[in-house]
């Protein structure tokens, strides 16, 4: 009964470690806030961007490979990386001039 529980202990510590590291971004009057968002390097992430817009806003990133329409007033989530440390940019498909901003690897 006791090997049964440390491998079960072990099991559940390995699963608590392998979780992404979960960072957000918000989509308020066709910007990006924050407009920088530093994530760890080397890591695999999970994105939750929630658009506060009525309208849909397009989350599209040709360095991260990626682009994922969300409408307006919901929220999805993107996962990415593992990434080399450096500056990752994206932007809003549909307010490209104003819906501008970068994860920053580091």
């Amino acid at each position: 009964m006791t090997k049964l529980l440390t491998i079960t202990l072990a099991l559940l510590a390995n699963t608590a470690f392998a979780a992404d590291a979960e960072f957000s971004l918000v989509i308020r009057d066709h910007r990006f806030e924050p407009v920088e968002l530093i994530v760890p390097a080397g890591k695999k992430i999970k994105l939750k961007v929630e658009n506060k817009d009525a309208t849909p806003e397009e989350f599209e990133s040709h360095e991260l490979n990626r682009e994922k329409v969300i409408a307006g007033n919901s929220s999805t989530t993107i996962y990415v990386g593992p990434l080399d440390p450096g500056r990752y940019p994206f932007f809003g498909e549909f307010n490209a001039k104003t819906a501008q901003g970068a994860l920053v690897a580091q």
